[in-house]
């Protein structure tokens, strides 16, 4: 018998076996399992109500809360597709996303009401706007209220579509190398297999308590709303990176698992008042994008106890590619192989390949494209087959990011043949930040390169050639990047020098200029 690979199959199964297990706890906030299926199979009716169809598109924006949760399997269990967005994004970047996606309808948190508001003339294919919120709030004028929405509406499930695992669940989108987001569609099959190697690679259990410190639009929340609703484990909610706060809930709820980016172990390690909270449990915690310092692994590991795993993919892989954590050939305390990408996960054939599409030595030098096959590599780029053909080609899905691999397969990433910035876990376009640069009419050449960041795993810095005649300040340019970019792509430092250098076709250099900035330091992509 042959049964679809569906999401959905995640929230029924831990509903019927666990229902009166907690399931999400946002702040005061409790549900159990068979509240939260519940909770879902209303919003789905009221989607269906309100002429949302198999194949409609349905974003969200909001920071991580029971909400987004419910949006995971609400949407996708009427055949319609989830369009997570980064909320730290400016209005512009929302309304290319929207429109691009042809979203129908917008979920979206109280606190961003205001920003979608500003561009509400520009969505001409958004037929309804539902804010999130809870009852103390009063709906904006123009909004329809969550709860008042599905406060009728069945709590059996909603009718049922036919649905292929090859079906586009969500599309993600991701800012990549250029100036335009780049729409990953990503399939129930991609979703289910990733959760798989989520539960098996991270060793997730019915008893896991995971505090949700990584955002949730990142990548599907690296498939946590499925892999840890599947087997049954608690969602432990935070809207925003406050150390108390995770201390706090780690105490109060035994939290024994996590997912961040290295900017928050940076913040649970440097926490001056973390000795007066009583930890009683082993958290393991998994990083990805720009890898943290050796020493923040070893102080996690030593001085609190815990536990650190690394993992390396991108949204086209749903996200899940390797893994790094002490095996056979890796010993625990060898804190500076931990911090390599690590090896492939189950079902994940990986290659470092050369120009021609050969296999490097692995001999720990030679430098190859990290490609991927296997069922979570994405289905292509929404509306943009050109992007999908540039990416997948030869049987493999082509990443960009360089590395070398050893005797034991075991890779490293050393540079990325695309110039994208990862700070923080969010990945940051360089050209788009240079346009922004270029505005300025101080700004004759500029480069924008990712340096190296304690906290932030890397930031942007700009290099900056003035205009002759023309004055500026390091401060200037930033202030005047932030009038046109989300503040976080803003450069962190500003650099004036002479030249850029430049091949003889006048190509512009990077690797030149960033070998100065990275000697003795790794650069990483997620």
């Amino acid at each position: 018998m042959e049964v679809p690979l569906l999401v959905n199959d995640f929230l029924r199964r831990a509903a019927k076996l666990y229902p009166n297990k907690t399931a999400i706890i946002d702040g005061d906030l409790r549900f159990t399992y068979a509240e939260y299926q519940a909770r879902c199979n209303q919003l789905g009716h009221a989607l269906l109500d309100l002429g949302i169809a198999k194949g409609d598109r349905v974003c969200i924006l909001s920071p991580n809360s029971h909400f987004f949760l419910e949006s995971y399997y609400a949407v996708t269990q009427i055949g319609a597709i989830l369009v997570p967005l980064n909320y730290r994004l400016v209005a512009a970047d929302h309304e290319y996303i929207i429109n691009h996606a042809g979203v129908k309808a917008v979920l979206v948190d109280y606190e961003y009401t205001k920003v979608v508001d500003e561009i509400r003339a520009s969505l001409p294919n958004v037929k309804h706007w539902i804010v999130a919120q809870d009852h103390t709030r009063e709906a904006p004028a123009g909004w329809t209220d969550w709860e008042t929405l599905i406060a009728d509406k069945p709590k059996t499930a909603t009718p049922f579509v036919e649905q292929d695992e090859n079906d586009t669940t969500s599309i993600n989108y991701t800012s990549g190398t250029t100036a335009r987001p780049k729409g990953v569609m990503l399939t129930h099959r991609n979703c289910y297999i990733n959760a798989y190697n989520f539960i098996a690679h991270l060793r997730i259990q019915h008893e896991d308590v995971e505090l949700w410190t990584l955002p949730m639009f990142h990548a599907n929340g690296w498939g946590g709303p499925f892999a840890l609703t599947a087997m049954g484990a608690t969602h432990v909610v935070l809207r925003a990176i406050v150390g108390s706060e995770i201390y706090r809930l780690i105490q109060d709820h035994k939290v024994t698992f996590g997912c961040m980016a290295p900017a928050v172990l940076s913040t649970i390690l440097n926490f001056p008042d973390r000795g007066q909270y009583t930890i009683t449990t082993k958290p393991r915690f998994t990083i990805a994008g720009a890898p943290p310092p050796a020493a923040f692994v070893q102080r996690l590991e030593e001085e609190l106890g815990w536990e650190f795993m690394e993992i390396y993919g991108l949204t086209e892989t749903a996200p899940i590619l390797t893994v790094s954590v002490p095996d056979y050939n890796t010993e625990k305390g060898d804190y500076d192989r931990r911090m390599h990408a690590g090896v492939e996960a189950i079902g994940c054939d990986i290659q470092v390949l050369d120009d021609a599409g050969n296999p490097v030595p692995k001999d720990g030098k030679s430098i190859g494209e990290v490609c991927a096959r296997g069922n979570m590599v994405l289905k292509g780029y929404w509306e943009q087959p050109e992007e999908t053909a540039r990416a997948i080609y030869g049987g493999y899905f082509h990443s960009g990011d360089l590395a070398v691999w050893d005797e034991f397969s075991n890779i490293h990433i050393v540079d990325r043949k695309k110039d994208v910035i990862i700070s923080g876990g969010e990945n940051i376009s360089s050209p788009e930040i240079e346009d922004a640069l270029y505005k300025h009419p101080a700004v004759l050449e500029c480069a924008v390169i990712g340096v190296p960041s304690e906290k932030w795993g890397e930031t942007p810095k700009a290099l900056v050639v003035l205009r002759q005649g023309v004055s500026a300040t390091e401060q200037e340019i930033i202030e005047f990047t932030r009038g046109h970019l989300a503040h976080f792509k803003c450069p962190t430092s500003v650099d004036f020098v002479d030249h850029l250098p430049r091949t003889a076709t006048g190509k512009l250099q990077k690797f030149v200029i960033r070998e100065g900035y990275w000697k003795g330091a790794e650069r990483r992509v997620n």
